[in-house]
């Protein structure tokens, strides 16, 4: 694929993660989006096939350029499981909030419970990344650096719902900490910090022999 459809099509995701965002997967239309890209329905059909398709491909975008710095970072040989654990709490951190409008979209999307093949697939893309921290994790019980009976399953919600919570549910999260969670500058400059600090202390009391 030349560079200019590569653009085209980057711009025509980067339009649509906005919008299924703004409006969930059922209030979007494939109308909606080719119009706010200034691009045909002919040019969306032809690179994405349906709304489905388009929907899986902004969450694929998104996943599979994270997937393959997780898999790095498990593979790492000069890095020990816990100094793996240290930089997905990084990386995690630093994308839920560089990648907010994405997070939102798939955040509504998951909480619709759906039991569709769209769903399926969604959850299937997203098990990749959650999948790189359990391999570390139960890397590290293998050779003896974390605690045999660590709960691998309960680390990992322990990370990620603490992203959704905060994240999320902005009214409740406002009020607690004191600050403004929907403010981007915010969000850089208090919550992200905190959240690094604090998991990185709480796994490593949790994990460490």
């Amino acid at each position: 694929m030349d560079k200019d459809k590569i653009d085209k099509k980057d711009h025509i995701l980067d339009v649509a993660e906005k919008v299924f965002s703004d409006h969930g997967f059922d209030g979007a239309s494939t109308r909606m989006i080719s119009g706010e890209a200034g691009v045909n329905m002919a040019m969306l059909n032809y690179y994405f096939g349906s709304k489905e398709g388009l929907f899986l491909a902004v969450i694929d975008r998104k996943i599979s350029s994270f997937h393959d710095i997780l898999q790095n970072i498990g593979s790492d040989e000069n890095l020990g499981p816990w100094q793996k654990v240290e930089q997905y709490i990084e990386l995690y951190s630093e994308r839920i909030i560089t990648n907010n409008c994405f997070q939102k979209l798939i955040y509504h999307e998951m909480t619709m419970n759906r039991r569709t093949e769209l769903a399926d697939n969604i959850r299937s893309i997203l098990m990749q990344n959650v999948n790189e921290l359990r391999k570390i994790v139960k890397e590290g019980i293998d050779n003896g650096d974390f605690k045999k009976d660590t709960d691998v399953e309960m680390v990992t919600a322990t990370l990620y719902g603490t992203k959704n919570y905060v994240v999320n549910m902005p009214m409740m999260t406002s009020t607690l900490f004191g600050i403004d969670i929907q403010d981007e500058k915010v969000l850089e400059e208090h919550f992200k910090p905190r959240m690094k600090s604090f998991m990185k202390n709480l796994l490593k009391s949790y994990l460490l022999n």
